[in-house]
């Protein structure tokens, strides 16, 4: 009975923040395919820093040519979009450099992207970013996402699957 207890403990996945700021709930996000979860369901951040880290251990499965998002599959199969800004796909990589390639594995905390906050601020209609689990419908877990104020890239859980 117990072995069972402590197995389900060890089989916790954690998403932690892939950028420092404040975070925002998904449902806040100004962006319909965002808040009705029409992606999956997360958690968005509004970064007070240019960088996106790894939130997971896992692989590099998406990267677009504008650079202004990155898909990642954690080593339990979870797949995440981290989407920097909205309406940023506009941009066609002006402003983003990607540090990692399609194909290479992760590391929690690993930087992916690094993006020029300012002109992002300037040119897109918000650099709030979702970190959505495009999987979640059909991962058939326990998604908790946890009411945090402030998060920083690499530390801060802000997701638990079970």
């Amino acid at each position: 009975m117990f072995k069972n207890f402590f197995k389900k403990t060890e089989e916790k996945e954690k998403i932690v923040a892939s950028l420092s700021g404040k975070v925002v709930k998904l449902e806040d996000v100004p962006d319909p395919v965002f808040n009705q979860k029409m992606m999956g369901d997360g958690i968005a951040i509004d970064p007070s820093k240019g960088e996106v880290v790894s939130p997971v251990n896992g692989k590099v499965v998406q990267i677009p040519d504008s650079k202004h998002a990155i898909g990642l599959e954690s080593e339990k199969g979870t797949e995440i979009l981290i989407h920097v800004g909205l309406e940023t796909v506009a941009l066609a990589g002006k402003g983003f450099t990607t540090n990692v390639s399609v194909g290479d594995r992760i590391s929690v905390g690993q930087t992916l992207i690094t993006f020029d906050l300012d002109y992002i601020r300037e040119k897109a209609s918000s650099t709030v970013t979702p970190m959505v689990i495009t999987n979640s419908n059909t991962l058939d877990k326990k998604i908790t996402v946890f009411d945090i104020a402030d998060a920083k890239a690499g530390e801060t859980v802000l997701i638990e699957i079970e």
